[in-house]
This record gives structure tokens, sequence and C-alpha cells, in this order.
């Protein structure tokens, strides 16, 4: 009986010790620089959201925040750094829905769970991709683009195999019977690059990486992925009201730590990257490249998390789509 009473004792002293560090961590946290990890190449939609945030961020903690792109795999390089890295706030990742909802189902061996390796933060913004197309390619409309398109007669390139510029591509190619060819890159950045050099044709691409290519005249917007028009864009068509109702693909983006970060750190991570978003300079930026800021709890995105590699799945499995 003395040893239950022992043991039982040992187990809830454990616990008020652990309870007890947690809230000495969060009280002296941060006390050093955060390190941002972003899973792509610089130039990209991520980068852009994340250094965006950074720079808020740094001022909101009063440690600096250095973004640290790791690109490699479709995001997963970077993800298993930060699933591996010691949950102490110190390291967190700008994930994307490529890395959290289709990688699972893409590959066939992750270095890493999304759900169980990592502690949500908060779902950022999510954006609809825009098809945009190089100046040289012959069409004015996407409905004059399905037409050549059931042809064989364009290529597209997109961040990479499995990517959401990919799938969408490939849904696009199901749904309309087109014929178009995919051209996949290691980044969006590199691919955005060839596209406004006339290397490829069309692409799929969040708007914080086209848009001012496009109000430049570099780029020719055709559609937009999302259920509704762009406020980014208010003139271009979404491809569902184009006669292909139903036709969605939103990009989302959000951050987060290590399993087992304590949950003060979660929770102060968490109010001070709402309070970034929320920033009226942040706001406005972000708006104005196509993002549409969200904000979640860390419950709130850790279930859209789940809910949304259960929905990738399916589209994963349709594009016959296999990692490079």
């Amino acid at each position: 009986m003395k040893n239950s009473y022992a043991g039982l004792a040992a187990r809830v002293a454990a616990v008020a010790f652990a309870f007890a560090a947690a809230g000495a961590a969060a009280q002296g946290y941060p006390a050093k620089p955060v390190r941002f990890v972003v899973p792509y190449a610089p130039g990209g939609s991520t980068d852009t959201l994340a250094r965006t945030i950074g720079v808020k961020l740094t001022d909101l903690l009063g440690q600096q925040v250095v973004v640290d792109n790791r690109p490699g795999a479709n995001g997963n390089i970077g993800m298993d750094i930060v699933a591996h890295a010691l949950p102490d706030g110190y390291t967190i990742v700008l994930g994307y829905i490529a890395n959290l909802a289709i990688d699972p189902s893409l590959y066939p061996k992750m270095p890493y769970d999304p759900v169980r390796d990592f502690a949500p933060i908060t779902e950022l913004a999510s954006s609809p991709n825009v098809l945009v197309a190089h100046p040289s390619v012959p069409v004015k409309s996407f409905r004059e683009l399905l037409a050549k398109a059931k042809q064989g007669q364009f290529n597209f390139a997109s961040a990479g195999v499995g990517s959401v510029g990919h799938l969408t591509g490939e849904l696009l190619n199901q749904m309309a019977g087109t014929r178009m060819a995919h051209v996949p890159y290691k980044g969006s950045g590199q691919a955005v690059t060839d596209l406004l050099g006339g290397h490829v044709q069309l692409m799929f691409s969040g708007f914080s990486s086209t848009l001012p290519h496009i109000r430049a005249g570099r780029l020719r917007a055709l559609a937009v992925t999302g259920a509704q028009r762009s406020p980014a864009a208010p003139d271009v068509p979404t491809i569902a009201e184009s006669g292909f109702p139903g036709f969605e693909a939103t990009a989302w983006y959000g951050v987060l730590a290590p399993a087992k970060t304590p949950k003060p750190v979660v929770s102060r991570l968490h109010n001070d990257i709402v309070k970034a978003l929320r920033d009226p300079e942040v706001n406005k930026r972000l708006a104005g490249l196509g993002f549409e800021i969200v904000g979640s709890t860390p419950e709130q995105f850790s279930a859209y998390i789940k809910s949304e590699i259960k929905k990738w799945e399916k589209a994963v499995k349709a594009s016959g789509a296999k990692p490079e």
C-alpha cells in the first residue's frame, strides 16, 4: 500500500514539475532569436508570407525572427527539420497545404507525421490560385484556352510534383478534358521566373507570386481557382463560373512548432502572430497580394489539417501523381 501511495505521489510530483517547467519556460520566453523555417525556396508565396509576418513578429516578441529557407522534396526537408527540433518555441515552421495535407498521400513514406509531430499554432491565411499565361500564349480568356488546350497545345509549370498548382492543373485536365503537359520545378519562384521568360506557357500560382506581374502586363490572368472571385483581381472569373461548378482549389498556410512545445509558449506565439496579422500595414500588404487572413486558434487549425488530409487523399489518388 505504501509503495502504491509512493508511486502515485511520484507521478503527481512529475506532472506538477512538468507544468511548473512549462510555466517557467513561458515566463522567460523568448530569451533568444526565433528561427522561422520556410520549407521552400525564396521568392514564392510561403517565403513572402513568412517574411511579412516575421518583421512584425520580431517587434512583438522582442527578439529577432530569422527566416530560414530550407527547400526540397516538396517541402518535406524543412518540415522534417522542425519536426525533430527541440520543442522549446525557438524553431517554428511556415506550413503549407502541400507538406501538411497533400504529401501524406503523395509519398509512400514520410519523414514526419503532420498530425503527431507538430503543435499547430494558427492558420495564417488562405489564397486561391490564379491561372496565368505568358503574353505570347495566343489566348485572352479561359474559355478560349479550353478549346485549344483540348488539342494538347499547352504546358503548365508548378512548384513541383504533388504541389497545389500541379494537382489543380491535373484536376482541370480531368474535368475539362484538356491535355496540358505538366512541367515541375523545385519551387514557385523558379517556375514564375521561367514563365516570365516564356520558357513555359501557363501556371496555376498564388497571387503573391504573380499579381505584380499581372498588373504590369507581364502575365495574363485567365481564371482563379477559388469558389468566389478574388478581391485582388475582381475582374478575373473563377473556373467554377466558367462552366465547371464545384471546381475549387485553395491554398492555405499556417505556423506550427514541434510537438510537445509547452502550451504557454504556443499560446504566446499564437497571440503575437494573430496580432501581427491584424496589424493594418501587414493586413493591407497581404490582402494586396491576394491572401485572405484567417488567424485561427491552435485547436481549429489542428482540426482543419486533419480534414484537409482526407480531402486531398482523394485528389492525389485520382491524379496518379508520383513523387519525383
